[in-house]
This record gives C-alpha cells, sequence and structure tokens, in this order.
C-alpha cells in the first residue's frame, strides 16, 4: 500500500495545456509597419516634399525674391526648355555622367576584380586610399585640383616632365577644355565610392565559383564576365544609382573649380539655380530649373530601377 503510494506521488504530473500563440492579422501588421515608418514620413514630408511643393508653386511665379510675384502660369518651364543657356546646363549635367558614372563604375569594375584576387589585405589599402575623395569636403577637393590645373600646377609640372610640355595650358581656363577636366574631378571623386560597392559584392562570392573556373581552366578575363560580373548586378545598379544623382546634382566642384566658366561651358543646373536665384533675383526661373532637375533624376533613377527589376 505504501509503495502504491510512493509511486503515484512520484508520478510527473500532466502537462500543462499551451494556448497557441496568436498570429497579428495583415491588417495589425501594417498598422505596426506604419507607425514605425510614421517619424521618417514626418521629416519627408516635413524636409522634403512640403518644400518640393513650394518651390513647384514659386515656379509659376515672376518673383525677384522680396517684392510681390506676378502670376507667370508655365512661362518659367518654357523658358527653360527652350533659352540656350538654361538648356545647355541640363546638357552639361546629362554629360557629367559620364565622368561622374561611367568611368568610375568602369575603373572600379577592373581594380575590384584585380584586388579581389590579390586578398582582403591588398583591397582594405586599396579601399582605404581610394575611398578619401569621399571623406574629403568636395569644396576643399574642388580647391585643390583648381590649384592642380592652373598653369604652374602639378598637372602641367608633371607634363613638361614628361616631355609634353607642348600640351600645357590653363586647363580650368579654356572652352575646349574645361568640362572634361571638371569631369575628370568628379571621376576622381566617386572612383573610391564605386570600389567598396564592388568589393564589398565581390566578398559575398562564394569560393568554390572561382576555383570551378580555374579548374576549368578559365582566365581571369572569362572569369569575371562569367563568374563577377553577373555577380555584382546589384551593386552596379547602386553605384549607378548614386552617382547618377551625385552627376546631375553637382555643385561643390563645378562651383570650386570654374564657377560654370569659362564662358558657361561648364555650367550645370545647380550652379545657374544659385546664381538665378541668389544673384540675378528670377526666384521662379531657378524655381522652375529645379522641378526640371528633380523631375529628371527621378525619371532616370526609376528607369535604372526597372531596368535592375528585369534583369532579375
Amino acid at each position: 500500500m505504501t509503495k502504491t503510494m510512493d509511486r503515484r506521488r512520484q508520478a510527473p504530473a500532466p502537462p500543462a495545456q499551451v494556448r497557441p500563440t496568436r498570429r497579428p492579422t495583415h491588417r495589425e501588421s501594417r498598422r505596426v509597419a506604419y507607425l514605425l515608418l510614421a517619424p521618417a514620413l514626418l521629416a519627408y514630408t516635413v524636409f522634403v516634399a512640403l518644400p518640393w511643393l513650394h518651390t513647384m508653386w514659386l515656379s509659376l511665379y515672376d518673383w525677384d525674391g522680396i517684392g510681390v510675384g506676378t502670376w507667370a502660369g508655365l512661362a518659367n518651364y518654357r523658358e527653360v526648355l527652350t533659352d540656350p543657356a538654361l538648356y545647355g546646363a541640363i546638357v552639361h549635367s546629362l554629360g557629367f555622367i559620364v565622368f561622374y558614372s561611367v568611368l568610375p563604375i568602369v575603373i572600379a569594375l577592373f581594380l575590384a576584380a584585380v584586388l579581389g584576387r590579390r586578398g582582403r589585405a591588398g583591397g582594405s589599402a586599396a579601399r582605404m586610399i581610394l575611398f578619401l575623395p569621399q571623406v574629403v569636403p568636395l569644396v576643399a577637393s574642388g580647391i585643390a585640383w583648381r590649384w592642380m590645373y592652373s598653369q604652374d600646377g602639378v598637372v602641367n609640372q608633371v607634363l613638361s616632365a614628361v616631355g609634353l610640355g607642348s600640351v600645357t595650358r590653363a586647363w580650368l581656363g579654356d572652352f575646349t577644355w574645361a568640362f572634361p577636366a571638371v569631369g575628370l574631378v568628379g571621376t576622381w571623386v566617386m572612383l573610391g565610392l564605386c570600389l567598396v560597392f564592388f568589393l564589398t559584392g565581390i566578398s559575398k562570392i562564394d569560393p568554390s565559383l572561382f576555383e570551378a573556373c580555374r579548374i576549368d581552366g578559365a582566365g581571369a578575363v572569362r572569369t569575371f564576365f562569367t563568374v563577377t560580373l553577373p555577380a555584382l548586378r546589384n551593386e552596379i545598379v547602386v553605384a549607378a544609382v548614386v552617382t547618377v544623382i551625385a552627376a546631375l546634382s553637382s555643385f561643390d566642384v563645378v562651383y570650386a573649380t570654374t564657377r560654370g566658366g569659362p564662358g558657361d561651358s561648364t555650367t550645370v543646373p545647380a550652379v545657374l539655380i544659385y546664381r538665378l536665384a541668389f544673384t540675378d533675383a528670377q526666384v521662379g526661373l531657378a524655381c522652375a530649373l529645379a522641378v526640371v532637375l528633380s523631375v529628371l533624376i527621378s525619371v532616370i533613377v526609376l528607369a535604372l530601377g526597372r531596368l535592375s527589376r528585369e534583369d532579375s
């Protein structure tokens, strides 16, 4: 009898019934998501959306920034698209895409392919050196390059030292060479950023893929186009978006080096917007140019995003 009672006492208690956890509904999940996004949406609305709408409203007026503006309708936009100086500034910004986006991406892809094969140590050193232009303020970079491009600057000194003294000139004062000279500054600035993107992407590639190419006898070029380039598709799209926006909205480097000169050969919309608003007292026209520039940037960025989705 006692043994039976002891066994009953030692018998484990039946497990407690656990109630299943209630999963949130789709509506509740969306509500939580909107609550988490609310601070960012509020900041975006206050500091981006509302000023942009106000800029669009001002672009419909002929206003000097002080007195009472007069209604102009779409006249400012008509002038932006027909005036050679205003339209030429937009063309110059499109031309900067070659220097700010195409050249940095192509050169960075080549450097990333070479440094990726050397290992992490070489890649880290290259990142530190080539990323420095992103750390230095663009105004300081522009001032430094303006000195290097001067008649007695480093560029001409190097050309003279290698026997090319006949091609030396005041690069930023030449109507033909000022635009590519400023564009190469943009290439120098964006190269390090693109290289960091691509080296990071290469580090995520499975090493067995490179090993398989090596076993199959593929060379460095074939390995790059077969493995590396397809794997870097997302990084290339991100780099293209960032550099295209930098090209179309460039201001610091151009203003610090040439201020849009000589003549209008390096004038870009951002410099022209500053000049129209604060020097020529044509705030409505400056706002119209700003709206056109923002729409152009949005269209190009959306097109790049759609191309990336179609390729994936």
